[in-house]
Parts: structure tokens; sequence; C-alpha cells
């Protein structure tokens, strides 16, 4: 009796069917394991003995041949990724930013718990790790590596990759305590690590790392070393990209650099030629800081050493800045104080003034040399300004002493030459001149002669000192009102008293030499009265003036002193004067008054008291 699987149909031909079967697995690409099963089929299906091996030999190949698909597959995965490694490099241009991708796709392709970069130190002579991808110790993401110092510094050294699958114990590496801390911190065990060429050049090292036991296959390290070969091509890349954007940074710079530095120079050179322009066509204070603050774009306020505005252009009223020139003076610098720039004028050590700068808190180095350069101009022009003055005081103190000496025999002053001296300084000898003699401590008197000489030039008029005497001779009718305003004025801006006596006016030159003597004899009449700090002229001192006065107006004097009761008689046909004369002849005694006239005693006092109302209670 036959088995049940006997009557079971037989397959015409097993060995044919189990090939289709192998054909079709690798058509789907199916893994090794499923291949065995095709035999077991040709089995079932009733082969022979001579089949079933025909059909073990077709498995194998078949096997063998999915394998090596395998294999293709793989690579072409693995060049796939590659190009497309590739790709991504190309298209970065930050090297961190190619330095993370690499690591990150080493870590990918292998897949590998761990990859790494380290980069070579030339200057110190060992690789450091540049970046890290899987890493959590921080020891380990701080190593340097000395050139042949653990696998790591082998590679960079010798140019050639290393793997092991055990770090900890292969004893081909050159172990390190820090090396060893930082790789067992991390857990690493399987290491991998190919060089990044450039060239012959090694620039770094690339390593996949595992935390067990691993092995690196051959083809293993082949992918990691053409992923290093890309990623040293785009990390040179990106250097280069980095430099030369540094080189164009540095070119920018440069270039602003120059930009600033001609600049600079058009504007030094603008402002060295209109300031010497300015001095060569005899320009004063006022007209450098009109140019330096059209040039600056402030305002400029200039004070000689006393503190007295020279110059003021676009720039409100300001203080002498003391403090700054102070600084300035120590430093050599413009300073800034208080949001304005201050310069001390200096020749050598002698302080001339001051120069400011307002509404320029920041000033370029340029802007602030070119402040300077104006202050020295100050300087120079200030120098001859005073230099000028002294020669023309010293002109006009010659004309003066010509005007106030009087003429000797057998020498007379040359009339037409005075004349011609006198215009030459601005000044007309045919108009009135009052002449007014100062008198001070010797201590001031250069300050009383230079203030002196200040208003004399403002009043077209000469001052010098003569004789001892500070003297002015000035354009006026009135000197007693001169006198008195001059003396209130250089007291109150000198601070000690100033003594004036004035005489005149003189209707020509040659007459100066008596006017003045007039004068001398009014301010020592002041000194010996006890009046110093005052002003006056010999009219104001009343007929003790008629007997010093060098031309005694007595009918002036008369009319000042009685006019009204001169003019009242004259008016009303009254006895005024002659009962006032009665009254201070008889020793202002009213009886004798009364007796002398032949009038009435009230008569008298009713007389007195009209002068008294027409000259007033004196």
């Amino acid at each position: 009796m036959n088995d049940a699987s006997d009557s079971r149909p037989r397959v015409a031909n097993p060995a044919a069917a189990a090939l289709r079967t192998l054909l079709d697995l690798l058509a789907e690409g199916a893994p090794a394991e499923r291949f065995a099963a095709a035999a077991g089929q040709a089995r079932t299906d009733g082969a022979d003995e001579a089949e079933l091996a025909f059909v073990e030999d077709a498995t194998r190949v078949a096997s063998a041949v999915s394998r090596t698909l395998g294999q293709h597959r793989r690579r072409e995965a693995e060049l796939t990724a590659l190009f497309d490694t590739a790709g991504d490099l190309a298209a970065l241009r930050d090297l961190d930013a190619v330095l993370r991708a690499i690591v990150r796709r080493a870590r990918t392709l292998l897949g590998t718990d761990v990859a790494y970069l380290t980069l070579n130190d030339p200057a110190a002579g060992d690789t450091f790790m540049r970046v890290t991808d899987g890493s959590v110790s921080a020891a380990f993401q701080q190593l340097r590596l000395g050139m042949g110092e653990g696998l790591g510094g082998l590679v960079a050294q010798t140019a050639r990759p290393y793997a092991t699958s055990d770090y900890g114990s292969d004893g081909r590496f050159k172990h390190t305590t820090v090396i060893d801390r930082g790789v067992g911190e991390e857990g690493l065990r399987g290491i991998l690590g190919v060089p990044l060429r450039v060239g012959t050049r090694v620039i770094g090292v690339l390593y996949a790392a595992d935390r067990a036991v691993r092995a690196f296959a051959p083809d293993a390290v082949a992918l990691l070393s053409s992923l290093a070969d890309h990623a040293a091509v785009a990390i040179d890349g990106a250097r280069l990209l980095e430099e030369t954007r540094a080189a164009l940074r540095e070119l920018g710079d440069a270039n602003e650099t120059v930009r600033a530095h001609s600049e600079a120079m058009r504007l030094a050179t603008e402002t060295h030629d209109r300031l010497t322009d300015l001095v060569l066509r005899g320009g004063d204070v006022g007209d450098l800081a009109r140019d330096v603050a059209g040039l600056l774009g402030g305002g400029i306020v200039v004070h000689d050493a006393d503190g007295t505005e020279l110059a003021r252009v676009r720039a409100d009223p300001l203080a002498a800045p003391d403090r700054g020139v102070a600084r300035s003076r120590t430093g050599g610098r413009a300073v800034v104080v208080d949001g304005v720039w201050v310069w001390a004028v200096m020749a050598g050590t002698e302080l001339l003034g001051s120069v400011a700068l307002t509404g320029r808190a920041g000033l370029t180095d340029s802007e602030r040399r070119l402040f300077e350069r104006a202050g020295l101009v100050t300087a120079l022009l200030l120098l001859l300004r005073r230099s000028i003055a002294e020669a023309e005081d010293r002109v006009r103190g010659e004309l003066l002493g010509d005007l106030l000496t009087p003429e000797v025999a057998g020498r007379s002053h040359d009339g037409a030459s005075r004349h011609l001296r006198a215009r030459r300084l601005g000044l007309d000898l045919s108009r009135p001149h009052v002449v007014l003699a100062l008198r001070c401590d010797a201590g001031v008197r250069g300050r009383v002669a230079s203030e002196a000489a200040r208003r004399a030039r403002a009043a077209q008029g000469l001052s010098g000192v003569h004789q001892g005497l500070v003297v002015m001779v000035t354009p006026a009718r009135n000197p007693g009102e001169l006198a008195r305003s001059l003396a209130a004025e250089l007291g109150h801006a000198l601070g000690v008293p100033v003594t004036v006596g004035a005489a005149g006016p003189a209707d020509h030159p040659g007459a100066l030499p008596a006017v003045y003597a007039e004068a001398l004899r009014c301010v020592e009449a002041l000194h010996s009265l006890g009046q110093s700090g005052r002003g006056a002229g010999m009219a104001d001192l009343g007929f003790l003036g008629v007997l010093l006065g060098e031309r005694a107006d007595v009918s002036g004097y008369v009319d000042r002193v009685l006019g009204p009761v001169i003019a009242y008689d004259a008016r009303r046909g009254t006895e005024l004067v002659r009962t006032l004369d009665a009254y201070f002849a008889h020793g202002a005694s009213l009886s004798k008054a009364k007796e002398a006239l032949h009038v009435h005693v009230n008569t008298v006092v009713q007389r007195l008291d009209r002068i008294g109302r027409l000259l007033g209670d004196d």
C-alpha cells in the first residue's frame, strides 16, 4: 500500500522550478537565508538525487550572486552618500558649518556611536580636538594629541589610516594618561582614524568610534577615507574662503584707512593753504576764527591771556575756559572739558590766550590736529599783533613825547612832520585834544599803560609813559567828564586806584605842552587833596583850579560860581551881588552888612535867601 505522499502529483521538472525560485529571490534582493528554501522545495517536489545536487549547487551560486549584488548596492549607496556629502560640503561657506557636517555624515555613514575631527596646529606641533558629534565627555572634547601619541597622533604623524577594535588594550599605540583618561571617560573602544590630506599635507584626522568592541572592515576604512578626502577639500576651500574674506575685509579696512588718510591730507592741505593765505594777507584773529569755524563746523571763541574775548564766531558768549587751558598746557594737546574743546595758545612757556571750539563734542584725529594747528596760527597772529602794537606804541610814544615837549631856544618842532606822522597813525591833530595824566602805583603802571593805550587807540588818540606818568592825548572837549569816567573804568577793571587829572582842550598841537603841564598840576592837586582814585579837570577844582590853571579863566570861574545871581541882577535891577559882597566883606555879619548897604536887616536876610535859592544851599 503506497503512502499518501506518493499520491501527490509529481512536478514535471523540480530542478527548473527551483532555479526559477532562485532567480525570483535574486530579483527581489531577498536575504541570503531565504535561498536554502529552494532546495527543500525541490525535494518536496520529488527531485531525484542528481536534481537535488544541481539545485544545491545553484543555491550556492545564487547566494554568492546575492552577496555580490548586496555589496554593489551598499557600495552604490555609499557612493551616493559620498556624492551627496560632496554636494553638501560644496554648498557650505562657513568653516564651522563644514566641520560639523563632516563629522555628522561620518557618524551616519559608518553607523558609529561617535565621530570627531582634529586639526593640526603647526605652531604647537600637535593636533587638537575641533568638532565632535555624539560625544558626552568634556575632557574628551578638549583633548590635544602630540604627534605620534595615541591613534590620532599616529595618523597625523604618518598620514596613514589606523583602526583598532579595542583601543584600551591595543599596544600598537603610544598611550598617555591624558589621552587614555579622555577616551576612557567617553567610553570608546573601537576607533577608526583616517588622515585629512590636502595634496601631500596632512591638516587633521577624521574619526569614527564605537563604545563597544568593533573591528572595522576594509570597506569601512575606504568609505571613511573617501569622506575624509572630500572633507579635506571642503575644509581647505572653506579656509581659503575665510582667508579671502579676511583679506577682503583687510583690504576694505585698508581702503577705508587710505580714504580717511586721503581726506585728512586733503583737509590738512586745505587748512594749511587757507591759514597760510590768512597770515600772508594780514588777517587777524577774527578772520582765523571764521575760517576754522567753517572748516570744523562748530563755534570758535578766542580769549587773550587775561580772559578778554578777542573773537567769537557761531558761538554764544563763553567765559575764559581756565580749567581747560590748565589741562591743555600740562598735556600739550587740545582737551575737551564739558563738551568744549580747548587749546592753550602758547609761545614757549608764555600763555598768550586760548581757543575754544563749541558744538563739536567729538573730533577725529585729523580734525583735532586741524584745531591744534589753528591754535598755533593763533599764537603767531597774537605775537604779530603784539609786535605790531609794541612797534606802534613806540612810534606813538615818540610822537607823544614830541607833542608834549615845549619848544626850547635853538630847536623847534617840525609841524608838518608831526602832522604826517599823526596821519599815519590815524590821528587828526587839527581837532581839539584833551590831555590826561594818570597817577598810580609803580607796580601796576604797565597794566595801566596797556589799558590806556587800548582806549586811546579806540578813540583815535595817543597814549604812553611820559616823564614817569601814563599820559593820554585824545580828541575831546570836556576834560573833566572824560577824566572821571576813565578813573572809574580803570579802577574797576584793574582793581587798583588810578587818579586822572585832565586839562584842555588844546585847539592846536602847539598848545599841548601847556595843557599837559596843567593836567600834571591837576593830578597832583587831586593827590594832595586826598582825592586819589578819582578824576577831574581844572574846572572841577573850583578856585584852586583857577590858581593852578595855566590859563586863569577868572571870568569863566565867576560865571560858573555867581552866574545865576549876576543874571538875576541884570534882569531885575536888584543888588544881590553887592549884598553878597558886603556880607562877606564884613565877616558874614548881618548888622554890619545892613549898615554898609543902608538897608534894614530884614532886607539883607531876604536878599541872602534869594541868593541861596539861585545858587543852592552851599
